[in-house]
């Protein structure tokens, strides 16, 4: 490494602690998905003060062996890695142009502008530095430049497109742009022919140098506005009506769906150990230890018993509502691990139970031979109701919460608002979920206000923050 790209390298790393780049880039990790705890962090951390950032496959194999738990999780971080570390702004030539290029280059000494401070307001060294390192294609030194005027700048803050060029011109005057302009003009004032070759170079660098710093600026938007990129369309995502969802975005939404139940299920069983914890029994501890004259040696606590919550879920899968049911299914059986004792049931015009379809195939293969058993054909509320009161009524009981999904229209059927009066007599309460907006209750063949006397909650469920709030409220209310 030449003399002055060791200067830069150690201006480098006196402006930012070693543990910057490190900080950087799990702040990238994590905003590209990958789950990066606290501890992993602080492990991470000791890694790298054990082999620093000298061999670059060393540091990825030993950050990865730290960070990525999971075969997605390793492709993540690849990624993430790749697009953080990069560094081949300057790519090395061969060592015959390598040769051209140190037989072209002039001595330094007789430069114009070589002595120092050449220009004003900070320059200085570093713009004096850029010249010299552009005529000597000092590719290291170059790189290293980039990295602190680009620190500088704020690069890591960018976030759009539109922003590229503009921080890509903010590296480059940094680094020393006005005072190296200033070095070419005096270059071609020169009489002399080598000094306009130098000019020539000078100028044909500067050009490679300017693509150098856009290219720069464009994999520090790939990194940096990765993460709110996604964020921002999660936010869409969950915010949007689940009927108008194209299918290449099923899998971000099954992601979304599985995120967003496990916090549920981490949340309910947060809030269940701190219901079963600190509460002395004092009439059974005074007991225990009447031995020892009534001194509390032993201490007995309360153990209460929390019910899990019985959950049956009716799901219209008729051509209206099956897109949205599918994405019910996929949410309720995300959380087992709470929701014990989940019976599902599947209707359109007829009602059958699905729990075992359910239980024994992956997600995905069941809810597809749920819906090309009963999937799109015509409501009938009425004959579906009756079904479930002949087939599964003796199983409802007062801890029994039926969620039924459907928008209410049997096709200008019988109802039988009759029978849901008797399940709600049995339950211990009816959810109604409507995917339709509230405006079109009512109006031609729906019968959801025939059928809201008798449910606990009428809802319109049509995003996946209304699934959220249904569920997030069925769990506390089971707490």
């Amino acid at each position: 490494m030449t003399t002055a790209a060791q200067a830069l390298t150690a201006e480098m790393a006196d402006s930012a602690p070693a543990s910057e780049p490190l900080r950087k880039f799990l702040q990238v990790a994590r905003g590209a998905g990958l789950r990066v705890s606290a501890a992993e962090g602080i492990d991470a951390a000791r890694a790298v003060d054990i082999i620093g950032y000298t061999d670059r496959t060393r540091l990825k194999d030993t950050l990865g062996l730290v960070l990525a738990k999971s075969p997605d999780e390793k492709a993540l971080y690849d990624t993430a890695f790749e697009l953080y570390f990069k560094r081949e702004e300057f790519k090395k030539e061969s060592p015959r142009q390598q040769a051209r290029n140190q037989a072209d280059a002039p001595p330094q000494n007789g430069s114009p502008g070589a002595e120092g401070g050449e220009g004003s307001g900070g320059g200085g060294e570093s713009s004096q530095a850029l010249g010299d390192l552009l005529e000597n294609d000092d590719r290291a030194g170059l790189a290293a430049s980039m990295e602190v005027a680009a620190r500088e700048a704020g690069i890591d803050k960018i976030r759009l497109m539109t922003q590229k060029n503009g921080y890509a011109r903010q590296i480059v005057m940094r680094m020393g742009l006005k005072e190296l302009q200033q070095r070419i003009e005096q270059l071609r004032a020169s009489q002399a022919e080598e000094d306009n070759e130098r000019a020539r170079r000078l100028e044909q660098r500067l050009e490679q140098l300017w693509d150098a710093a856009r290219d720069y600026a464009e994999r520090a938007l790939l990194t940096h506005a990765q993460g709110e990129s996604e964020r921002t369309r999660e936010r869409l995502l969950r915010a949007a009506r689940l009927a108008n969802i194209e299918a290449h975005q099923l899998d971000k939404m099954r992601a979304l769906v599985r995120q967003m139940a496990k916090r549920l299920a981490t949340r309910y069983a947060a809030t269940r150990r701190k219901h079963l914890r600190g509460q002395l029994d004092v009439r059974r501890t005074l007991r225990r230890n009447m031995g020892w004259g009534g001194v509390p040696f032993i201490t007995v606590w309360k153990q209460k018993k929390v019910e899990k919550a019985r959950v049956m879920v009716l799901c219209d899968v008729s051509g209206s509502v099956a897109w949205i049911a599918q994405f019910l299914l996929m949410f309720l059986y995300a959380l087992t691990e709470v929701l014990s004792d989940i019976r599902s049931y599947a209707y359109s015009d007829s009602l059958i139970e699905v729990s075992d379809i359910m239980e024994k195939l992956p997600i995905d293969d069941a809810i597809a031979q749920v819906m090309a058993r009963m999937g799109f054909g015509n409501s009938n509320y009425g004959a579906a109701f009756a079904d479930f009161e002949n087939g599964w009524m003796p199983q409802v009981t007062n801890k029994t919460t039926i969620i039924i999904l459907g928008d209410a229209r049997g096709n200008d059927t019988d109802p039988r608002t009759d029978i849901l009066a008797r399940v709600a007599k049995r339950a211990k309460k009816i959810i109604w979920l409507n995917p339709e907006f509230k405006s079109s209750w009512g109006a031609g063949d729906s019968d959801i206000f025939r059928y809201a006397p008798y449910c606990s909650l009428v809802r319109v469920c049509s995003t996946l923050n209304d699934l959220d709030r249904v569920i997030t409220d069925l769990l506390d209310d089971a707490a």
